[in-house]
């Protein structure tokens, strides 16, 4: 009797551990019965939300959904801009469950089934906006408003799988190797076009100031010449005008200095030898008793 009441208690004790279930905090969760999603009175899937639940033992089966806010990083994949042009594009999506309803019926509640579908949608946005832009203006600032557009149109198709996008973000966008290379070379001769330009230009400009500064110069040496020249014609006439006044107050003594210096540069070195008449003007002083002509 007492192993009967004692398998009669266990029992008991499972079924109502089986017909108790919690909903963790960030989750959400649907009871399948039969086969079939559990509904309420008003027909509509039943979400419990967190917290206690009691559900049917052994035939009621708990399907628990992350409410959170989840990260779909995609892989990189390929995609073609309006010229024909191949970008490698890594991107990311931030997503969460908006209709639970709706998203086990359509997922099965199966995450990697979700995002599969969501990654697919996502791609589609971002195809057709990258297809619908240049290179130039996908990196020269119209990203954001791509990202947006995107969001946009994938949002538009994710409703039907209960799934709410909250965010679009491409982290990083390359060309593939081959494009790269001739890219690369191409920008490569651009700028040496353009720095052989500029060099150009600046020899020029280099040269048109060289033969400015050449000419100020030559001017300036002219004027300054002219202005030497000037100043040692007026001095040499003041210096004439100062001797002929001096000279002019005794002109015997002027004449006797003359010839003393006459005399001295013509036998400035023993060596010098000069041949003259006896009665030559140049030895009038020598010749004289008195020192005069």
């Amino acid at each position: 009797m007492k192993n009967l009441l004692a398998i009669v208690i266990i029992i008991l004790l499972g079924l109502a551990y089986n017909a108790v279930f919690v909903v963790t905090e960030g989750t959400r969760s649907i009871v399948v019965q039969f086969g079939k999603v559990k509904q309420d009175e008003t027909g509509k899937t039943e979400v419990f939300s967190p917290g206690l639940h009691f559900k049917l033992p052994f035939f009621d089966k708990v399907k628990p959904l992350d409410a959170r806010i989840q990260t779909l990083d995609e892989q990189p994949d390929r995609f073609v801009t309006i010229e024909k042009e191949d970008l490698i594009v890594d991107s990311y999506v931030k997503w969460k469950i908006l209709d639970f309803e709706r998203y086990y019926l359509s997922t099965g509640g199966d995450k990697f089934k979700a995002e599969s579908l969501l990654k697919q949608k996502v791609n589609n946005g971002l195809r057709s906006e990258f297809g619908s832009r240049t290179i130039k203006q996908i990196v020269s600032g119209e990203r954001s408003e791509l990202m947006d557009e995107a969001m946009e149109q994938a949002s538009g198709s994710s409703d039907e799988l209960g799934i709410e996008i909250v965010d679009v973000r491409v982290k990083q966008i390359n060309l593939p190797t081959e494009i790269s290379e001739s890219i690369f070379n191409r920008m490569r001769s651009e700028r040496a076009a353009a720095a052989r330009e500029y060099r150009s230009e600046g020899k020029e400009q280099g040269e048109i100031i060289r033969a400015n500064i050449d000419a100020k110069v030559t001017i300036m040496l002219a004027n300054a010449e002219r202005n030497a020249l000037q100043l040692r014609g007026e001095g040499a006439a003041q210096s004439a005008k100062i001797y002929a006044e001096t000279f002019s107050k005794d002109v015997e003594f002027y004449s006797f200095l003359r010839s003393m210096d006459a005399y001295k540069n013509s036998f400035n070195s023993k060596q010098d030898v000069i041949v003259l008449e006896p009665d030559s003007e140049f030895f009038n002083y020598l010749n004289s008793q008195n020192g005069k002509k």
